[in-house]
């Protein structure tokens, strides 16, 4: 598993292991393996290529020193641009800077950024800004940004792309700038700001390099990336001897006038991920069956009984007093309950509701996209997007459950603080139905008798895997529908559980 350590987090494993360390030593070693990761990019011969490194005032800018160094004493031609101020460096950027002048490395006017256009980089390296910057970059920082993010060759960003807040994932600033990088190597530990919100977009590929800091150093992790590693121990292998009755039931509660189309998602993605039997209960009047599949079983919602299956509650379901009711009903039942769509934003405006829900013993699973997540903790999505984290974990807080904050680089969070952060997926995810396909997973693993927790790791992997899948043929990203994930998460399902089982 990757953990992932918040910006204060590092800077207390820094402080720890520089008390065994010369007070360079950790520069060095970020020079170093950023020198191994721009090596990398390099296909040809090393004297071929060229390299711009753009180092900054911090020590963000002392490792781009490193690496420039290390790089012109690997024969690369390096080009360094320091937007700082030596006298006013820290020592260990001063001792990288006085290495670099002597290494081969060619220092430029800062104004030549200017003409960065005009050379054909092999790698452009930004050092500008790390993990310490609070303040949004303006000025002529945000013109060189804006070349940099012009450029066709690889960018390589040490340690987080200038601009990106290494917590939340965001720009820093409302009106900000950040560097899109296609590598970044990021230093000590993962961070969750490189995985979630708009950080998918800058960070590109991620690299860890730990600078062999001793393991007694680092704290106990409360967030990480996910992986099957972490839910693959559920996952049984079929015995011959059973039946549709050992795979558990999900009956899917909604289908208001005109949203008939969400249940059935959400009741196929059940099946096709496993559930015995599945049925789709309609608050408006249920059709004979579905054609598609008349392997699953329509009925009338408010003559179904509720206690015999796992619930998905919200798909379609509308906002009228027989869905408030029908919430109600499933919110009292004894199984595990899934929430999705119309049901968080009525929890979201009813108290009475919301008392139920905390009250609840059984699994509860609550999927919110960030307007719905804004309406339960009586925000703006902008305030939910602003740090993810956060949100996800304050709406599993409050209402005692298991939360899925959908988006880019899904947030999966529980009561305790523990969260981890979904890297499957891709914007193909981006349209209708989607979201009542993972609810339907859900559903299905649930009524498994996956844990409430494995079961929100499983089904948001899985969801994003097929998305992968599908586009690696070709399926997508522009054009992907909801029922295209269908037979994707089936097969993945089946392969993982092959593996693992």
């Amino acid at each position: 598993m990757i953990a992932l350590l918040s910006v204060a987090e590092i800077r207390a494993v820094e402080q720890a292991a520089l008390t065994d360390l010369a007070p360079d030593t950790l520069m060095q070693r970020a020079g170093y393996a950023a020198t191994n990761a721009a090596l990398d990019l390099i296909a040809g011969p090393h004297q071929d290529a060229r390299v711009l490194v753009l180092a900054g005032p911090g020590n963000n800018g002392g490792d781009a020193l490193e690496l420039a160094c290390c790089l012109a004493k690997s024969d690369v031609q390096v080009s360094v641009l320091l937007f700082a101020d030596p006298a006013r460096q820290s020592p260990e950027a001063q001792l990288a800077l006085q290495r670099a002048q002597t290494s081969g490395a060619q220092f430029f006017d800062t104004e030549a950024w200017r003409n960065l256009a005009s050379t054909r980089w092999t790698i452009v390296v930004d050092g500008l800004f790390g993990i310490g910057l609070t303040r949004p970059i303006g000025g002529e920082m945000q013109a060189l940004i804006e070349c940099i993010n012009g450029v066709t060759c690889p960018v390589l960003a040490l340690d987080v792309p200038s601009g990106l807040d290494a917590d939340t994932g965001q720009v820093v600033g409302e009106f900000g700038i950040a560097v899109h990088a296609s590598h970044t190597i990021t230093f000590i530990a993962d961070k969750p700001g490189l995985h979630t919100g708009a950080a998918r977009d800058y960070s590109g590929e991620v690299q860890v390099a730990p600078l062999d800091i001793e393991e007694r150093h680092f704290p106990t992790p409360h967030a990480w990336l996910n992986d099957a590693s972490q839910f693959s121990g559920t996952l049984r292998k079929r015995p011959e001897d059973s039946h549709k009755g050992s795979y558990g039931d999900v009956a899917v509660i909604g289908g208001a006038h005109g949203m008939a189309g969400a249940p059935i998602l959400a009741a196929r993605a059940a099946a096709y991920c496993g559930a015995g039997r599945v049925y789709a209960a309609f608050i408006d009047a249920p059709p004979a069956y579905d054609g598609a599949h008349p392997e699953l079983m329509c009925r009338l919602a408010s003559e179904f009984d509720f206690s015999r299956a796992t619930l998905v509650v919200g798909p379609g379901m509308g906002s009228s007093p027989a869905a408030h009711d029908l919430l109600a009903r499933a919110l009292h039942a004894h199984g595990a309950l899934v929430l999705d769509a119309d049901a968080l934003n009525l929890i979201a405006a009813e108290p009475g509701l919301q008392q139920i829900l905390t009250q609840r013993k059984q699994a509860t699973l609550m999927t919110p996209h960030p307007l719905e997540a804004a309406r339960l903790l009586a925000c703006t999505s902008a305030q939910v997007q602003a740090d993810r984290l956060a949100a996800a974990r304050a709406l599993a807080s409050r209402f005692h459950a298991t939360v899925v904050l959908k988006g880019s680089g899904s947030v999966i969070a529980r009561m305790d603080g523990i969260a981890v952060i979904n890297a499957t997926g891709n914007p193909g995810l981006a349209t209708a139905g989607t979201g009542d396909v993972l609810a339907g997973v859900c559903g299905a693993l649930l009524a498994q008798h996956c844990p409430v927790w494995e079961a929100a790791l499983a089904a948001v992997w899985l969801h994003g895997v097929a998305a992968d899948n599908l586009v690696q043929q070709g399926i997508g990203p522009v054009g992907l529908t909801a029922s295209e994930l269908l037979p994707a998460l089936r097969a993945a399902l089946n392969r993982l559980a092959q593996q693992h089982a």
